[in-house]
């Protein structure tokens, strides 16, 4: 059963009405940040935002997730609606009255704000049971960042219903600065990148710098291995296939007057298909291997695996937009015109699940394109106004979800 614009109205105004109590919860969230997959803190904050509710609350086992569940009066599908909870390992430098208190740690990707916004949707459908069709699973997941939460929770069971039934459709919005505060941004297809890591080690032989003949320096070997892997992204990965390898470290030596036994290099690449993702695994391998041996040293390649890439089910990814533009109206609706090479472990879900993934802007007002302080950054601010309307087009998503057949489903 597809809710017609009827059933949306209203729905923007009371989320503004409740913006008070989104932006209290995203604040004090905020104030006390929890790295990882232990938030005992935030997973409490979750639970009392949402107690009184009628909603079925269960808590993970492997970490501190919430996995709430509201059964609408009609039949209709189960659709899953996501927010990530956890923090940065970042030392907050934005200026905000409500900083992190807490030294070293830091919400700089907008996971506070999302978990107010799932919250205060929970609240907009909960007061819509009467004509919500279906069941609605609010997944407060942590270890977004690391640790592959979104994984742990469906290992718990976070797609399966009580029935015996699974999830049909799910849902996430993700906050950012690159677009104008309150508007969406989707697309079909590949949206965020697969996220894989390498280390390099180059062996070689040290001794003393006033001879490096005698020996094999491994520091200009490790050097030309970084070069040469830009190179072989950019002429054996097809451009139409993007690919990124980015070298994010590089450690060797002790002494500017010896010359190191080994030289190590680490970094990430991220791709958007398997086959530019197999390319790079290999690529890495052999050019880390053959510039080594050409300059008779040795080199050891660790490949780790990491997110697969964010990939938007076309079908889910129209609903989503026919229902923002619905919401919000046609000017505050973008298509992406491609991905963003972020890492998101909402992969997990999509790969199970159909379903979509759309930003929400949250730019500052006043703040010119591209000045903003990006995801990530010690210094980012959202725009706290665009939390009512991710709120609502949380909400308004799950209740203009369609039978993944067509027909009503209990």
């Amino acid at each position: 059963m597809t809710a017609g614009r009827g059933a949306l109205s209203g729905l923007l105004a009371e989320a503004h009405a409740l913006q008070p109590d989104t932006v209290a919860l995203r604040r004090a969230i905020h104030r006390h940040p929890e790295p990882g997959t232990h938030l005992p803190r935030t997973q409490q904050a979750v639970l009392e935002a949402l107690a009184g509710l009628r909603l079925r609350l269960a808590t993970g086992s492997a970490l501190s997730s919430v996995t709430a569940t509201l059964d609408g009066a009609l039949p209709g599908p189960t659709v899953l609606l996501r927010a990530d909870m956890d923090a940065l390992p970042l030392e907050e430098e934005s200026g905000l009255d409500f900083a992190s208190r807490v030294p070293g740690a830091m919400h700089a990707c907008g996971h506070d704000a999302h978990t107010a916004m799932l919250v205060t949707a929970a609240r907009l459908l909960s007061a819509r049971r009467a004509e919500l069709a279906g069941r609605v699973v609010f997944m407060f997941q942590p270890a977004e960042e690391s640790g592959g939460g979104a994984l742990r929770m469906i290992d718990e069971g976070v797609l399966r219903t009580e029935d015996g039934g699974t999830v049909d459709h799910a849902f996430a919005l993700h906050l950012t600065t690159r677009f104008d505060s309150g508007t969406v941004h989707l697309r079909a297809g590949p949206t965020f990148a697969a996220s894989d890591r390498f280390r390099v080690t180059v062996r070689g032989r040290g001794g003393h710098a006033c001879a490096p003949h005698l020996g094999v320096d491994p520091v200009p070997v490790a050097c030309e291995i970084v070069q040469a892997l830009q190179s072989m992204v950019t002429r054996t990965v097809d451009v139409h296939d993007p690919a990124v390898v980015t070298v994010a470290s590089v450690h060797a030596g002790t002494a500017a007057n010896v010359i190191p036994d080994t030289a190590d290099i680490a970094g990430t690449f991220r791709t958007l298909s398997p086959a530019a993702r197999q390319r790079v695994r290999e690529g890495i391998t052999r050019v880390a291997h053959h510039v080594a041996a050409a300059h008779a040293a040795r080199a050891e390649v660790t490949l780790t695996e990491g997110y697969p890439p964010v990939v938007n089910d076309p079908a889910r990814t129209a609903a989503l937009h026919d229902t923002a533009v619905a919401l919000l109206g046609p000017g505050r609706v973008h298509h992406l015109p491609g991905p963003f090479m972020w890492a998101e472990d909402f992969s997990y879900v999509l790969e199970r699940v159909p379903g979509a993934m759309a930003f929400l802007g949250a730019r500052p007002p006043g703040t010119p394109p591209g000045e903003a302080a990006d995801l990530h950054s010690c210094r980012v601010v959202f725009d706290e106004e665009a939390l009512a309307a991710g709120a609502a087009l949380h909400a308004a998503a799950a209740l203009r979800a369609e039978a993944p057949d067509g027909a009503e489903r209990g």
